[in-house]
């Protein structure tokens, strides 16, 4: 750098110094809006991992289907979900788990009371499809599936009405004339408000038990878990084959999958990430618009100095720069006071939030942060060092 461009930089700073409180209130804008920048990229990637991490949990790479009952259509066993279509979607090769259920509605007497309950029967992969989370004992294995043992898991919520004072794992539970006993309480690891088949007060048996007793082998909801994301579509796909081809036509399922949940909750966060940007980005003209403000009055206040420089022989170029440097040590130094606390709030922030959310800060909202912030500086720095520069040094020095 030449050394007259070193010479306007020390005048510049010079400048700055003799107005602290003036470039503090100027800088004020900048640092909120950088701060604001690197603050909606971190809330915006930890918002959407959480959202999708949370669909995920309820099974990811998840495809399930159910017979849709038409009205019209008399109630025919033939197009029933069974254990065969779950054989046949598990030996889809992209698939490495495959499970089904069945609910029927029982009671159950609590404090003398008749409560009603959700009676399931399930086959042994549904807890590694729906990633149960196993609070006290087991989940069933396959001797309790093979010889159909009298063994459930309760939810919390019902163990905890039913056995109140006491631990569950062992204890019998009547339901109906049936007597169960406990081996497990459980929870999903992601509560879906009674939006699957797990309600608050569910208690699931083993599928082989349920059909003994019902004489069927009817499966109201068959899980596929596909091996990756990509392996979704085309398990979606052959899952629904395998019922077309092996029910009579006429019968309609309902084969789903995530992923168009997962898609519109990654739509959500873009939206709302492209608003919160455009929020920050409004900071950051403010404060353009005030730099702008307050270098022109600057400009002003600083006439006979100019004239003077001018007279003594400084170029226009010279006084250019010291204005846009002005400008740019303005906006830069916000720049790296907004990106700094946006990078610490987060940190400071961390050990008040659950264990499992982490906040990541992108390196590229930074290095966005301080360009944009720095840029915006000079752009609106550029009409007042220009108005500067071209001051004529007599009309300069006459100016009282």
């Amino acid at each position: 750098m030449p050394l007259f461009h070193y010479d306007t930089f020390l005048v510049a700073c010079g400048a700055l110094r003799a107005n602290k409180l003036r470039a503090f209130l100027t800088m004020l804008g900048v640092v909120i809006g950088s701060a604001c920048i690197v603050l909606v990229v971190t809330i915006a990637l930890t918002g959407k991992r959480y959202v999708i991490e949370q669909i995920e949990s309820v099974g990811s790479n998840l495809v399930y289907a159910e017979y849709v009952r038409s009205p019209q259509q008399a109630m025919a066993l033939s197009y029933e979900i069974n254990l065969g279509d779950l054989e046949a979607a598990g030996g889809i090769p992209q698939v490495v788990e495959a499970a089904g259920t069945r609910e029927i509605r029982e009671s159950v007497v609590v404090g003398g009371v008749l409560r009603p309950i959700s009676f399931i029967g399930v086959t042994e992969g549904f807890q590694a499809i729906r990633k149960l989370v196993i609070l006290r004992g087991r989940f069933f294995d396959a001797d309790d599936m093979q010889s159909r043992s009298k063994v459930c898991l309760l939810t919390k919520e019902l163990a905890d009405r039913v056995f109140p004072y006491e631990d569950p794992i062992g204890k019998s539970i009547r339901v109906s004339e049936l007597s169960f006993t406990v081996i497990g309480v459980f929870k999903e690891r992601v509560a879906t408000f009674g939006l699957s088949e797990i309600q608050r007060d569910s208690v699931l048996i083993p599928f082989s038990l349920m059909k003994y007793y019902t004489g069927e082998d009817i499966i109201r909801e068959l899980y596929a878990q596909a091996r990756t994301a990509e392996d979704v579509p085309s398990v979606t796909r052959q899952v629904a084959e395998i019922l077309k081809s092996r029910h009579p036509p006429g019968a309609v399922y309902d084969v789903e999958n995530l992923s168009s949940i997962l898609e519109a909750a990654r739509r959500i966060s873009q939206g709302l990430t492209v608003v919160l940007l455009a929020i920050a980005f409004i900071a950051l003209l403010i404060s353009g618009v005030g730099i702008m403000n307050i270098m022109l009055v600057t400009v002003t206040e600083r006439t006979r100095e100019i004239g003077i420089r001018r007279a003594v022989g400084a170029p226009r170029s010279e006084i250019l720069y010291q204005f846009l440097i002005e400008s740019f040590i303005i906006s830069g130094v916000g720049a790296v006071a907004g990106i700094l606390i946006g990078v610490s709030l987060p940190l400071a922030i961390k050990p008040l939030l659950p264990g499992d959310l982490r906040l990541p800060v992108s390196w590229l909202s930074v290095v966005v942060a301080f360009l944009v912030s720095s840029l915006t500086g000079v752009f609106f720095g550029y009409l007042p060092a220009n108005k500067a520069a071209k001051l004529h040094p007599t009309d300069s020095l006459r100016y009282e």
